[in-house]
């Protein structure tokens, strides 16, 4: 493949791979991501370009005997000006040839079957839409609104006026009750007469009609995301689980990448595959994604050639987190003109938006994806305002109990010419030792009628 030399154009003479879909070979000419790319930098740095497949078909390393094999011992031989390809730019290859702007970002990936990656419904999955701690939230918030309930009802004199003579209705059962049916949407009895119960009343109401919203809401948006959440997410998450094998290409960059990073995540994961290294370790990229295919399996590798995966297969899916971020660089000789010119070519189509358009056009999808953003429970923070507006309510009504009180207090007092703190004090007494009291009442009254 050539862009014939013009009159007056330099001729760079190009080295490539052949790898789906950079370069490929479609009716007898070569095609793909970087067929592309070199002709948008051909058309901006005016040169023209000759392209021949790498002969021993590598990208580049150093041999035993010393040498660089590859694209680029071929610039190193001068037997090539340039080489446009998926070449990582590595410090090694840095030492001997200059590389360009990365034209491609990439990293290490987990590629998962959507199958086997997909989130199994637990047997108490209704509990899902809110987390531990809004449910120890809700837990407590019910029990104190119910336990301020049952006090308020026996502080307040509209509720309660005579204790000796009369049945409290709102019981520490009957309070519990109560709470638990309006958090059901359902009218229980007893009904508040005091304005106090009324206001803590209203507040739960209040409380548990937005709290049911906000449940509901989240368990339907649960069940429309369904397979789409992924427990595996990071690399750690691979690690915890035990239901997926996960290794890489024996003796890839990937490979040494694990063994020598120092995070101990990345160790664990070496110390893995090590022990396991004639069983999760993979030959060849292809014979990776067929094994993810056919089994439970996770490919830890080239994010890039992930997605393209996921893009042809519709079963596969990449997990969200990228470590090991490198690039795909052009390269050329140390002393080459073109280094610089290039870089600055690559930047603009950058920035033009060009390099980005290459990216959907040959890694373009079938798949219909769904733009759903993950699902997670409501935290309790979402719920804040509303945690505190039934608070603020139960405070209002436990004052407005004692003012009720106060208010009795203040009117007996002037009756039986007593203070109105010592009326006060005893009325607190008698209604918070009910039982006590109405059984010291009971055998009062049964020795008078003996």
């Amino acid at each position: 493949d050539s862009r014939g030399p013009e009159e007056g154009l330099p001729t760079l003479t190009v080295t490539t791979i052949l790898e789906d879909p950079y370069v490929m070979v479609r009716s007898a000419e070569l095609e793909g991501y970087c067929i592309d790319l070199l002709k948008a930098l051909a058309a901006m740095l005016h040169f023209s370009y000759k392209v021949k497949v790498v002969s021993d078909g590598q990208y580049g390393a150093v041999s035993s005997n010393g040498n660089w094999t590859g694209m680029v011992g071929e610039i190193l031989r001068q037997e090539a000006d340039i080489a446009v390809a998926p070449l990582t730019v590595t410090s090694a290859r840095e030492e001997v040839v200059s590389f360009t702007t990365p034209f491609l970002q990439t990293g290490i990936g987990i590629l998962l079957r959507k199958d086997t990656a997909s989130q199994e419904m637990s047997f108490f999955h209704f509990l899902a839409p809110f987390s531990k701690e809004t449910w120890t939230g809700l837990l407590f918030a019910y029990v104190l609104t119910c336990f301020c309930l049952f006090l308020v009802a026996r502080l307040s004199p509209c509720e309660w006026n005579e204790p000796k003579n009369e049945e409290n209705h709102f019981t520490l059962l009957n309070s519990l009750w109560f709470g638990a049916g309006a958090l059901a949407l359902q009218g229980v009895t007893p009904r508040p007469k005091a304005l106090s119960v009324r206001v803590i009343a209203a507040v739960w109401w209040l409380f548990t009609i937005a709290l049911l919203a906000a449940y509901i809401a989240n368990f339907t948006a649960l069940l429309s995301s369904g397979s789409e959440q992924l427990p595996i997410q990071t690399f750690e998450d691979l690690v915890k689980q035990r239901k997926l094998e996960f290794g890489t290409l024996d003796g890839s960059s990937t490979f040494y990448f694990f063994k020598n990073s120092k995070n101990p995540i990345h160790q664990m994961i070496y110390e893995y595959m090590d022990k396991r290294r004639d069983r999760v370790l993979v030959k060849t990229y292809q014979e990776a994604v067929q094994r993810v295919m056919e089994s439970n399996y996770a490919f830890i590798g080239e994010s890039i050639s992930q997605d393209l995966a996921a893009a042809r297969h519709c079963n596969l899916i990449r997990a969200p987190e990228v470590i090991g971020a490198r690039g795909f660089g052009i390269a050329t000789t140390q002393a080459s003109l073109w280094t610089k010119k290039l870089s600055i070519a690559v930047l603009k189509l950058r920035e033009s938006g060009d390099l980005d358009y290459l990216r959907n056009k040959w890694w373009e999808t079938s798949c219909l994806h769904k733009s759903r953003d993950r699902w997670s429970p409501l935290q309790p923070q979402a719920l804040g305002g509303l945690f505190l507006t039934l608070a603020i309510g139960l405070a209002l009504g436990v004052i407005a109990a004692v003012v009720e009180l106060s208010n009795k207090s203040r009117h007996a007092a002037g009756h039986v010419k007593k203070s109105c703190c010592s009326v006060f004090t005893e009325e607190m007494c008698t209604r918070l030792r009910i039982k006590e009291n109405t059984r010291q009442s009971q055998e009062t009254s049964g020795r008078a009628n003996a």
